[in-house]
């Protein structure tokens, strides 16, 4: 994401994104200082080069990447930016370690507004800031109308492990309870709703936020009882649980009456026909621990803000079939098996 100092300014508020913008001449260079680089601002972006050199802590580093491509790019509770933030710097912390730096890629369409455009950085940056981390690099391309239904954002992370320390969904044990940060649905609902023009008594927010401070907190807590954690994103928890059996060897039993869910997202998932425990969440996360230290892990999470509806909802069982099982508030039972093909395409 080069870019000098340029004094043109960007006619942010009725300008749009053109093929120039993506050229590598001098209007690409006034798109990157004048609304990237106010957006991000950071010593390591000022230097203006093609990559960023930076200090590697202590400890063993982990690397994430993901894309977006959400629709619509706002919707209530955040934005294509402030997501592409909060999705990356979960999928770090949910190794234990602490987010560090940033990329960020972006491909626009021809014809994309600026003052979007302008929304999207600032919150993203912002996003950034109250993560505690900093995007460092980056790129930009322009295409053709058409070609990316706006903006498309890919974002690489890293962050720095504790020595000792190594989350993997294979040290799940028979006895191990499944612990959840709060109410799932709510990113999901929240998209479709907006992308259906639904309009509900309460209005559905996306969950959407960094978790690394309730990690920290639980790890405080658990001490080395903590094997796993997940944020379920697609597919959700029922998604999330399903790929660590396969990678535990272990089933999963689940009580559907312990499970949070808000009344508004179960009602809106009655109404499209959805299930909430396949439906995404972006500011939630799966804890497989042991059982012994269970109940001062949930107490932590529930101290946080993030975690005020944390719930323990089941256990870990011995299972050569790796199947999720649900018992059900009327008694019965149900298995919770892989999402069968695209339950909510394009919420994130």
């Amino acid at each position: 994401m080069r870019a000098k100092a340029y004094q043109d300014k960007l006619d942010i508020k009725n300008g749009c994104v053109d093929l120039s913008h993506g050229s590598g001449g001098r209007a690409m260079a006034q798109l990157i200082s004048g609304l990237f680089h106010e957006a991000f601002g950071n010593e390591w972006l000022a230097r203006g080069n093609d990559q960023s050199a930076f200090d590697v802590r202590a400890g063993r580093m982990v690397m994430t990447t993901d894309g977006y491509v959400i629709s619509p790019l706002f919707f209530p509770g955040g934005d294509i930016g402030s997501l592409a933030v909060h999705g990356t710097v979960n999928d770090v912390a949910m190794a234990g370690a602490r987010p560090l730096y940033l990329s960020a890629s972006f491909i626009i369409e021809e014809g994309f507004r600026f003052s979007d455009l302008k929304m999207i950085a600032d919150s993203m940056g912002e996003a950034a800031r109250a993560a505690g981390v900093y995007i460092i690099t980056g790129d930009t391309k322009v295409v053709e109308r058409g070609k990316a239904d706006g903006l498309f954002i890919s974002t690489t992370g890293v962050g720095v492990l504790p020595d000792g320390l190594d989350l993997s969904a294979e040290k799940a044990r028979v006895g191990d309870r499944v612990l959840v940060s709060g109410s799932l649905g709510d990113h999901g609902v929240a998209i479709m709703s907006k992308r259906q023009n639904f309009a509900f008594e309460t209005e559905i927010v996306s969950d959407s936020a960094a978790l690394y401070d309730l990690v920290a907190e639980m790890l405080a807590a658990g001490g080395g009882g903590i094997r796993a954690m997940r944020d379920p994103t697609r597919g959700g928890l029922a998604a999330t649980l399903n790929e660590i059996a396969h990678q535990s060897g272990l089933g999963f039993r689940l009580q559907e009456e312990a499970i949070p869910v808000k009344p508004a997202v179960l009602a809106a998932c009655e109404l499209l026909g959805l299930d909430p425990l396949y439906v995404a969440n972006e500011g939630k996360l799966v804890a497989i621990v042991a059982p012994e230290i269970a109940d001062a892990v949930l107490a932590a999470m529930r101290a946080n803000p993030l975690g005020r509806d944390a719930a323990d909802i089941g256990e870990a069982v011995d299972d050569d079939h790796q199947f999720v099982q649900l018992s059900t508030s009327f008694g019965g039972g149900r298995i919770v098996d892989w999402l069968s093909g695209e339950q909510l395409p394009r919420i994130c």
